[in-house]
């Protein structure tokens, strides 16, 4: 995904008269944004899918020891297995933290390249992400 690369692209397609009317700079800007938008929907996903599993194996793992009150040895074990899945918790919740950079670092090379594109308001999704990046959050 180089912006350098999407412009030749979409240039060669302006010669052959496949491209829009928009300039060849406007659409690359436009591509690279959906792009970056559907890496950083699928990073997203994949790092919520983590905290969900390692969410419901701590929670099966508090019910366990709930149930093994009567057996201490089981329930050391038990204990240090949950001990294990809240540092994987930490550490898939660290990932939201470096996400959140990427992301930022992300926007800000684009809108190097990219000073005065803003998604169109009709696009409510990349709207969204847009003034969320904006704002920071």
């Amino acid at each position: 995904m180089r912006i350098n690369r999407t412009t030749a692209l979409l240039r060669n397609q302006n010669k052959q008269g496949t491209g829009g009317a928009e300039s060849v700079q406007d659409q690359a800007c436009a591509y690279i944004w959906r792009e970056l938008l559907e890496n950083w929907k699928r990073r997203t996903q994949i790092i919520e899918y983590c905290v969900g599993v390692v969410d419901t194996s701590m929670e099966d793992k508090r019910k366990a020891i709930q149930a093994q009150a009567s057996n201490p040895s089981a329930q050391r074990k038990t204990q240090g297995e949950l001990y294990a899945d809240e540092v994987k918790r930490t550490q898939v919740h660290n990932e939201l933290t470096v996400e959140k950079i990427i992301r930022q670092r992300s926007l800000d090379a684009f809108r190097s390249r990219c000073k005065y594109f803003e998604p169109p308001p009709s696009d409510t999704e990349s709207r969204a992400w847009w003034d969320s990046l904006q704002n920071g959050t």
